[in-house]
């Protein structure tokens, strides 16, 4: 969903959670819901016309004012926003900075729901980092925003064990269904909330930079742990790659195999219905599921019947074109 932000005044609001089903729960809330924020519309399908996205689609069914300033830092929309007498602004993976002069606006503050144990990874990619580290949990944060990057205090948090397999995309979906239940209760008694928020802990914070699409590039001189964990992060966006005979190859989902590697890193050194075994820096990554271009994703047992010519043992895969 495309991310957002809502608004409520005249009795502290209840509950929310991430694009469009914060919003859903905002309206399913009773609390007034004065207005709501989204990013611009952005080109979409075939012709790149500019489409509304999913929250202001909702906002707009029901009749709620929707706001999609590009900064928040002009003086019309900080005008606009004083307008609303807010109690509350819900943030929610908005994706633009706000000012202090939004933050002190609404009469409780601004509400941040985040995707991780705060302090632990704070910033724009708290789920990837997660999974990148072999973190064995994660969680939701509800945090009282202030000037610092989720440096807040913490009103209240909602843990869950990582599966062994998960990917950034089962994680998202993991987390997605705890952050309205607890945004709820928060909500509910924001006052009591705010009062008892923890500060937070500067020397346990963790920072999860924003991914770089460079990062996703595969190299094999790396330890086959290491690489798996960056593939299940990387999975959905922005997707691991490397090349192999000259072609750009996404590797969706891969295991390590522990032990010395025999050849270059890179290299093909065996592979069946199961797997592709390539050596790396420290064991052996066994691909499962690759995507050739223009072509969908497969496990490797089809990619074999059509690709056995282009995938054979000493063949080796390339950080480089």
């Amino acid at each position: 969903a495309q991310p957002g932000a809502g608004l409520a005044r005249r009795g502290v609001p209840r509950h929310a959670e991430r694009g469009v089903g914060h919003l859903s729960v905002l309206l399913d809330s009773p609390h007034a819901l004065v207005a709501v924020l989204t990013q611009p519309d952005r080109p979409a399908g075939r012709g790149k016309r500019q489409q509304p996205g999913p929250v202001k689609a909702l906002a707009q069914s029901h009749s709620l004012p929707v706001m999609q300033p590009r900064t928040l830092r002009d003086e019309e929309t900080l005008a606009r926003l004083r307008e609303l007498e807010l109690d509350a602004l819900v943030v929610v993976a908005y994706g633009l900075i706000l000012p202090s002069a939004v933050l002190d606006l609404p009469r409780f503050g601004c509400i941040n729901v985040h995707g991780s144990l705060l302090p632990r990874w704070r910033g724009a990619a708290p789920i990837q980092r997660a999974i990148e580290a072999g973190d064995s949990d994660s969680g939701i944060s509800i945090m009282r925003m202030d000037a610092g990057l989720d440096t807040g205090p913490v009103l209240a948090r909602q843990r869950c064990a990582i599966p062994p397999l998960a990917t950034s995309g089962d994680l998202y979906e993991l987390l997605a269904g705890l952050g309205p239940p607890l945004l709820g209760e928060v909500l509910a008694d924001l006052p009591a909330y705010l009062a008892s928020a923890e500060a937070q802990d500067d020397a346990l914070a963790t920072y999860a930079r924003k991914i770089e699409k460079d990062e996703a590039r595969i190299d094999w001189q790396r330890p086959a742990a290491e690489l798996a964990r960056r593939i299940r992060a990387f999975n959905p966006a922005p997707g691991c790659f490397s090349y192999l005979g000259g072609e750009r190859i996404k590797v969706w989902r891969a295991q390590p195999r522990s032990g010395a590697a025999a050849g270059t890193p890179g290299e093909i050194r065996a592979l069946d219905e199961q797997g592709i075994a390539v050596a790396c820096g420290d064991g052996t990554l066994v691909l499962q599921q690759l995507q050739f271009p223009g072509a969908r994703a497969l496990p490797v047992a089809e990619l074999l019947r059509g690709r056995a010519a282009q995938l054979r043992p000493g063949m080796r895969f390339d950080a480089q074109p």
